[in-house]
Order: structure tokens, then C-alpha cells, then sequence
């Protein structure tokens, strides 16, 4: 995906150009050079990024583990160039099953873009975020980093597993 310029937004009252927010989301858990480019890409896109991060409960629920803890995956995202805000999602233990959504995060954070990477595709299963985005006016952009998945997670997990078992 070839990223777009900026948009240029103006408050109606004001007439005033508003900041354009973009937001992301994932687990990161643990992050890697397909996030980087991810994020970095997201980044151009407007004036402020905000990553919405899967907390340790949703991670548990999902995969069974969490690899990096909630507050160290936030210092490295942090740490990230572009990054101006992390929001931990708020899910409860067991609660994956039932709401695996970014929905409450993308309502607090109200976004004018919301970003996907290269492993989601806009003509899925519909999704939560889908339908939210498309009732506040959220502009959600697909195959946003180097296009298809680079890398995964999970993959790199697992190779680290099998390496350990061979030792």
C-alpha cells in the first residue's frame, strides 16, 4: 500500500485545521520488524499515533501465555519513533471469548484513521471494529505496512521453543 498525505481537516465552528488521528492495535506481543513497519507507516498518515495494546488478559485468553508483560511491551512501543500514545485495552480475564474487540478503545480514543496491517483484509469475517468505525465515521485502512505479514508473533515464539528443545 502506497501511503496517502496527510489529510487536511478543518473544524467546521472554527474553520481551523484539526490534528489528524490514526490509531493502530495488536498484542505485540512480542514485537517485531513487521510491527515496526506497521507503525511506522500508520505514523505517516496523520499528525498523531495512538497504539491501542491487547492487554496481558486478552493475550492469556488468545494464546495461553503473554511472552513480554503489558507495561514492557508499552515502554518499547513507546520507544518507537511516531508513537505519541499507547492505550492498553481494558479486557477482563475470560472476557476474549465473549468481546475480542478494540471497540471501547476506538470509542474513547475517537480516531479519524484506523490503521490495519498487512494480515487484515477488508473484505474478512466482519468484524466489531468494522462496523464501529463505519457508524463514528472512522476511516479503517487496510494492508498498511510492507504488505502481507512479514513476520509473526507466534512464528517467532515457536522458534524460540524449538531451539530451546534441541539445546
Amino acid at each position: 500500500m502506497k501511503v496517502k498525505a496527510k489529510k487536511t481537516t478543518k473544524n467546521r465552528k472554527s474553520g481551523k485545521r484539526r490534528k489528524i488521528i490514526v490509531t493502530v492495535s495488536g498484542g505485540f506481543d512480542p514485537i517485531h520488524i513487521g510491527h515496526i513497519r506497521y507503525i511506522q507507516e500508520a505514523a505517516k498518515l496523520g499528525d498523531e499515533l495512538v497504539v491501542i495494546l491487547n492487554n496481558d488478559n486478552w493475550l492469556i485468553d488468545k494464546k495461553g501465555y503473554v511472552f513480554m508483560p503489558e507495561s514492557e511491551r508499552v515502554e518499547v512501543l513507546m520507544g518507537i519513533k511516531g508513537v505519541d500514545r499507547v492505550v492498553p485495552t481494558d479486557h477482563s480475564p475470560g472476557e476474549y471469548f465473549k468481546d475480542r474487540s478494540v471497540c471501547r478503545a476506538l470509542e474513547m480514543v475517537k480516531p479519524h484513521i484506523f490503521a490495519n496491517g498487512g494480515d487484515r483484509k477488508p473484505d474478512g469475517d466482519p468484524v466489531p471494529e468494522v462496523q464501529l468505525c463505519e457508524r463514528l465515521g472512522i476511516e479503517c485502512l487496510y494492508n498498511v505496512g510492507t504488505g502481507g505479514k512479514v513476520q509473526s508473533s507466534s512464528w517467532l515464539v515457536s522458534k524460540l521453543r524449538k531451539n530451546k528443545q534441541k539445546v
